[in-house]
């Protein structure tokens, strides 16, 4: 399994603190300016999906994972020791890629980025 979510903090401490890539809803309004959302982003939420496998993180989802904003706010494929933001479009783009390629263990990812399109776009915040 490559995917977790974790009722609480305590439950994530658990299983491994913060060894984890976390996904995370971006909760900041539309319209924010792309510097605020990158410099602001808060850690270890309870509605995150985490990954607990690097290398097969990228693996599998490096080619899919595109087209991300940076803390510098450079774009390219995941960075998985820095902040990733991917806005509401890009969200869609990456839903279609997987459907289309099937890369293992992506249901739990599927159906959490459904919920994300209720946000403004989501974060990959690397380890």
């Amino acid at each position: 399994m490559l995917f977790y979510s974790f009722e609480s903090q305590e439950q994530r401490r658990a299983a491994g603190g913060s060894a984890f890539i976390e996904i995370q809803y971006c909760r900041h309004p539309a319209g924010t300016p792309i510097g605020e959302l990158v410099d602001c982003v808060t850690h270890w939420q309870n509605d995150s999906l985490y990954v607990a496998d690097a290398n097969a993180f990228y693996r599998e989802y490096g080619g899919i994972f595109t087209g991300g904003v940076y803390g510098n706010r450079k774009r390219g494929t995941v960075d998985l020791w820095g902040i990733n933001y991917y806005e509401p479009t890009r969200t869609r783009a990456i839903l279609e890629r997987l459907y289309e390629q099937t890369p293992d263990d992506f249901a739990p990812l599927a159906a959490w980025l459904i919920r994300a399109k209720e946000y403004n776009g989501f974060y990959v915040l690397g380890m």
